[in-house]
């Protein structure tokens, strides 16, 4: 069995960022309260081992607002 090395606190708010989301938006596509993502930010409250894989799941639907702003952007652009 491989070994998967689990997220930490730094590591997910870099992956929140990279991808556009910020503490609200990311407990909402989570389902959970904005609170619980800022302690996992923090290091207050462990980071459930399983979270890479629902990340990996937003980064396949494809990133928060800030994101689906910029692509619309892009697109009036090309079409525009």
């Amino acid at each position: 069995m491989d070994y998967i090395p689990l997220m930490t606190s730094n590591d997910l708010k870099k992956w929140r960022k990279r991808n556009g989301y910020s503490q609200s938006q990311l407990a909402k596509a989570l389902g959970v309260i904005t609170i619980t993502v800022s302690r996992w930010e923090r290091g207050v409250r462990e980071i459930p081992s399983f979270l890479h894989l629902a990340l990996e799941c937003l980064e396949l639907k494809g990133g928060g607002e800030k994101l689906k702003g910029q692509k619309k952007r892009k697109e009036v652009k090309e079409n525009g």
